[in-house]
Formats: structure tokens, sequence, C-alpha cells
């Protein structure tokens, strides 16, 4: 059991100032996990590897982040969080840059698992702002931090489209790399201290996150449902470049990062979805989230090879998606605060190792079966979330505070 510490400390106040500051650098931070996504297709061209093989590195770079959910987030409960974002935003800082100087692909692929390993501190942003929010506005505060985190991953793919077509891959992870570095002296003098909330040693601290996840079932079904979904979003966004590029389209990166911005409408759905789950509850605003982004993806399917239905159908995955994600996190933000920084770790863990097998999967099935083939995925994925969803005990939902 955690060795809870005694602490006579006092929260900060939590301002909007620092609920936008925590939101744009989620949004920067979370970024440089999907820059690559646009630009695979020249990627492939540039390292001369197949439309597989520079899947795999877009595998990579979640596979990396899902490690250091699991091995560093969970140090925000026993150090002080403060301290571990400005430490990791440093070393996410290096990472991105010595990505830019990769010469083939396997440094590209090693320097991608490094940029995930370290791109974490949006993640401890969110505990750390579910720590300093009230109950009672628990789900708007997480959801205004992780409409920057969702915003970020969506202009990320605009920004890297657009800079990649016109200066080169290379130049858009040099300018990432800058950006981490502003944020950094910013944090310096704006991010307020913490309190950890266990003296646990890390070995007990990392070895409990098992037991955790198996006497949560709250947790678990979340994870599922999160990976699930996640892993359809990431085959669509993965396989984009390539259907615009097919002769269907003849486009390229550039329009590829121009759609993204038809998702932003989405992420700026969080905040509304954290305002609903305070006020309906979890299991509402997950079926809603669940049946949009099942929406979309038959939307795919059927008007993908027109531009509109293509807009139509990434306006609802993303709606989707991120009413999803809002719920989830949400919800298990509800649970022991001990152990808050542990369930958001394993939580992320598993949505973005399911990240990793929809951006894999999506290239392979792109390969396998063309634009159809991603789609028939994408709709498993979300089936298995629905089925997940609606079959688990209703009474193990815990209402909103």
């Amino acid at each position: 059991m955690d060795q809870i510490k005694e602490k006579n400390f006092e929260k900060p106040k939590l301002s909007q100032f620092l609920i936008l500051l925590m939101s744009i650098t989620s949004a920067i931070s979370a970024a440089n996990l999907y820059y690559a996504q646009p630009l695979l297709s020249n990627l492939s061209t540039y390292f001369h590897v197949s439309s597989t093989v520079i899947g795999i590195s877009a595998m990579i770079i979640q596979i990396g982040f899902a490690i250091g959910l699991i091995f560093i987030v969970p140090l925000g409960d026993m150090v002080n969080q403060r301290s571990l974002i400005i430490i990791m935003l440093i070393c996410s800082m290096v990472a991105l840059l010595e990505l830019s100087f990769a010469t083939n692909i396997i440094w590209f692929t090693i320097g991608s698992l490094f940029v995930g390993i370290t791109s974490i501190a949006q993640m401890v942003l969110v505990t750390l702002a579910a720590h300093l929010a009230n109950p009672a506005s628990r789900g708007r505060v997480i959801g205004a931090v992780m409409t920057g985190l969702l915003i970020g991953m969506q202009l990320s793919r605009t920004f890297s489209g657009i800079i990649g077509t016109y200066y080169g891959w290379q130049v858009v992870y040099q300018i990432a790399s800058i950006m981490i570095g502003i944020l950094i002296i910013i944090f310096y003098f704006c991010l307020p201290q913490s309190s950890p909330d266990t003296s646990m040693s890390y070995g007990k601290l990392i070895s409990s996150l098992g037991s955790i996840l198996r006497n949560q079932p709250i947790l678990r079904s979340s994870s599922l449902i999160g990976a699930t979904m996640f892993a359809s979003f990431s085959a669509f966004w993965t396989t984009l470049s390539f259907l615009l590029e097919s002769p269907m389209y003849n486009l390229g990166a550039q329009a590829a990062g121009m759609l993204a911005l038809i998702g932003v409408v989405g992420a700026l759905a969080a905040s509304i979805a954290g305002r609903v789950v305070d006020k309906k509850g979890y299991y509402f605003t997950l079926t809603i989230g669940i049946s949009l982004s099942m929406a979309g993806f038959i939307c795919f399917w059927m008007l993908g090879y027109q531009m509109w239905g293509l807009i139509c159908g990434i306006i609802l995955l993303s709606l989707g998606i991120q009413t999803a994600q809002i719920s989830n996190q949400a919800n298990i933000n509800t649970l022991d605060a001990v152990f808050r920084s542990r369930n958001n770790g394993i939580y992320m863990a598993f949505y973005f190792i399911g990240g990793a097998i929809g951006s894999f999967l999506g290239s392979y099935f792109w390969g396998l079966s063309g634009w159809a083939g991603v789609c028939i995925l994408g709709i498993g994925f979300q089936i298995i979330a629905a089925v997940t969803h609606f079959l688990r005990n209703k009474h193990t939902i815990i209402a909103p505070d």
C-alpha cells in the first residue's frame, strides 16, 4: 500500500492564465508525436523505403510515448511535478534536434523512439491540472488542458505539411525544438510547485502498476476503449497522405496538413465535452463519442473518394475521438488521488499503444486492400470500443463530483 506523506502544503491557485499556459504547452508537446504523419510519403521517398517500413517509424514514436507514460509519468506521484515537467521538456528539445539530423531510416526510427519517450510533459500537466482543480470543475479544467493537447495533435499535421513541403522535413523538427526551448524558459518562472502524493520508492511505484490496473475495473475498461478508439484515429491519419497522393486526388503532404485544420473542430469540442461530463456524467458523453467516431468511418468508407465526404468524416471522427477522450480522462481522475499520475500513465500508455498498433495496421491494410481496408479496420476498432462500453456493468461508472 502507498505510504502517503503528511503534508502541510497548500495548493496553488489554478488561475485562468495558468490553465491557458498548460493548454499551450500541451499543444506544443503533443505536436511532437504527429509531425511525421503528413510527411510519410515524402519520408518514404527521402529514405528510399516502402510505405509499410515508414509506417513502422510512425508506430515507433507512439511506442516510445507509451514507454514514457509507463516509466516516467508515474514519477509525478513521488516527485515535484514542476521539476519533472521542465526536465522532460529539456530532454524533448534535445531529442527533436537529434531527429532533424537523421541521415537514414535507422537513425530516423531511433530518433523517433526518443522523441516519443521524452514527449510526456503534457500528460504530467493533465495530472497537475486535475490535482489543482476543484472537484466540481475538474472536468472543465481537464477539458481545457486537453483542448490544447488535441489542437496540438491536429495543427502539428498542418504545420509539418506546409513547412515540410516548402523547407524540408528537417526544418519541421528544428522549429519544434526551438518552441520547446521557449517553453522551458517560461515554465521555469511561471509553473507552480506541487507536493508528491506518495513516498514510495521508484521500484515499488512501477511494480504497483499491475495491481492498480487489476483492482480498478473502470481504469481497465477505459484503457481498452481509449486504445481501440485511438487506434482507429491513428490508422486514418497515417494513411491519409497515401490516399491524397493516389490517382483519385493527386494531392500531397500540404493537402494532408490543411485537412488537419478541419480536425481542430473536434479539438475545440474538448472543453465542451468536459462541461457535459460534469453535468451529464461519463456514460452519456462516451456513448456520444463512440457513435460519432463510428459515423465518421462509415462516411470515409462510403464517401471518402469525394473531398466533401472526406471533410465530413474528419469532423465526425475528430468530434467523437476527443469527446470520448475527455470522458475517459475525467472519469479516471475521479479515482483515488494517490494513484492519479499512475492511473493517467496506465490509461495513456494503453491509448498510445493502441495508436501505435493503428498506425502500423493502417499502413499494412492500405498496402493490402487500399482505402476500403483502412475503413474496415477503423470500423472494427470502433466496434470493440462500443462492445466494451455497453457490456460493462453500468453500476461501476463513477458519477461526476
